[in-house]
């Protein structure tokens, strides 16, 4: 049996070597590394397979949220909710803009956050809410759109750990990050849809925003050395973006493949009184960036250190919430009790989850996993 990786990006770049190799190639003997055509080429096929009207590479997954909220004209102060349960760059480039976090519990079965809790929060000075759709599983779009349209707030979505998944939404079947005003991922090497080093873009349907976000990405600049608003550099490397295009062809069967490794999981699993397999909701089709797992009754730690005796690598995402970080005790007033979040991060584990794994691989995790417990 081959080894068994969290992520195994080698064996699916052996698998796409040909077409990866003559896409780089192609790169190098144009010598465009800055804006070249391939660039162009991805947007365009991004949009096509989103159904979106604009698409805006960026550097990374970080700066595409950054760019966003920076499209929209946000005054300090202003206040954006979001999860507390999910990765620091969500509601890091909140607080680098000088606009206030506020931090949301989620759920206990899907990760994301709750619609009722975004309401209450919302106050006089909520501009904005990010929806995260965590390890590929979407946000509850359609309440939190309601709420957003009762309240006039714009809507982020990032999707870094959910790009290619149909929701259910108003009845009709749109890709997560085409429902909000705009949406945010990132192409790092392990994500779904992820490139040989780092790339991010911003998607919109609105003419506006994404006028403005073009700008914001090239120095604030529409026209070279004419400057209209302040910027960043934040540009999709040529060689990523030649990558992407070839990687985008593949995603709906990555992400098979993904649900086909969940399916395994969820049957081996399943039944089991101290383990809670991922939910799956009616509008949302999960991606299954993570595989994650609630390991009931304070196992999880004991149960991570079994595997690793077994060579099964696993993760914790995430170990501490953002509410309970160092860096945004400023921003936390009082006593936050964000119940959900603190009991996930002592009970989630993520198990192997790639485009690559077998069932040979999966059976062996399985068997570990519920030997754990006899």
């Amino acid at each position: 049996m081959e080894q068994i990786r969290m992520v195994d990006l080698q064996a699916q770049y052996k698998r796409l070597k040909p077409e990866l190799d003559n896409a780089m190639n192609t790169v190098i003997e144009q010598t465009a590394f800055i804006n070249g055509p391939a660039v162009k080429t991805f947007q365009t096929e991004l949009e096509d397979y989103l159904k979106v009207k604009h698409v805006i590479p960026c550097a990374n997954g970080t700066d595409a949220l950054q760019v966003a909220l920076m499209a929209l004209g946000l005054k300090e102060g202003d206040e954006v909710i979001t999860s507390t349960f999910t990765f620091i760059a969500t509601v890091e480039v909140i607080a680098l803009l000088k606009l206030k976090p506020v931090l949301v519990d989620v759920d206990m079965e899907t990760f994301t956050l709750i619609p009722e809790q975004v309401e209450k929060a919302i106050t006089k000075r909520t501009k904005a809410i990010i929806p995260v759709h965590l390890f590929g599983q979407g946000a509850d779009m359609n309440q939190l759109m309601a709420i957003a349209q009762k309240h006039q707030l714009k809507v982020v979505e990032d999707t870094a750990q959910a790009i290619g998944s149909n929701y259910k939404f108003n009845k009709q079947s749109l890709k997560l990050g085409t429902i909000g005003d705009i949406g945010c991922t990132s192409f790092f090497p392990s994500k779904n849809l992820g490139c040989f080093g780092d790339g991010g873009a911003c998607f919109t349907n609105d003419d506006q925003l994404a006028e403005q976000m073009r700008m914001i990405v090239n120095h604030g600049s529409q026209k070279k050395y004419y400057h209209q608003v302040i910027g960043v550099n934040s540009r999709l490397d040529t060689l990523q973006a030649a990558i992407l295009s070839i990687k985008l062809k593949e995603l709906d069967d990555f992400n098979k493949r993904r649900r086909k490794a969940a399916d395994f999981y969820d049957g081996a699993l399943k039944d089991h009184p101290d383990i809670v397999i991922p939910a799956r909701t009616h509008e949302s089709v999960h991606t299954f960036h993570q595989y994650t797992l609630r390991i009931k009754n304070g196992q999880r730690d004991k149960l991570q250190s079994y595997l690793k005796e077994k060579d099964i690598p696993s993760m914790v995402y995430y170990p501490v919430p953002l509410h309970q970080q160092e860096a945004f005790e400023p921003f936390m007033e009082g006593t936050i009790e964000l119940g959900n979040s603190d009991v996930l991060s002592k009970e989630v584990l993520s198990l192997p989850m790639h485009t690559e794994l077998t069932n040979e691989q999966l059976e062996y995790i399985t068997d570990a996993i519920l030997a754990f417990f006899e």
